[in-house]
């Protein structure tokens, strides 16, 4: 749980001091274009979006985390009042989460 916690500050930091994407289209697109770092994605997404997201960050190696909550639970960490699916980190500015998420993958 506290690995959850420390992502969800992050994730708090990153959207302070770093450059996001909000959006399963505007991530994937930036995905193919390979201007993303890492993605963060609600475990709820399902079906092709999910697949193509996961696939892309495969072959590009760019880390990729399943955000344990729902579209309702990531919108309100980022302050929206709306559901979001995904985040894509273009630019991490202060936030170590792209250390977060490579150890997470790694370990």
């Amino acid at each position: 749980m506290s690995q959850n916690i420390t992502v969800e500050s992050e994730i708090k930091n990153l959207l302070k001091t770093g450059k996001v994407v909000i959006g399963s289209r505007r991530t994937l697109k930036k995905l193919k274009m390979g201007k993303l770092k890492a993605v963060i994605v609600v475990s709820t997404l399902r079906g092709d979006i999910m697949d193509d997201i996961v696939h892309y960050c495969k072959v590009s190696g760019i880390p990729f985390y399943k955000y344990p909550g729902s579209g309702w639970d990531l919108g309100t960490l980022v302050g929206k009042p709306f559901m979001i699916s995904t985040i894509g980190v273009e630019e991490p500015g202060n936030s170590r989460i792209l250390e977060l998420l490579t150890q997470q993958q790694t370990g």
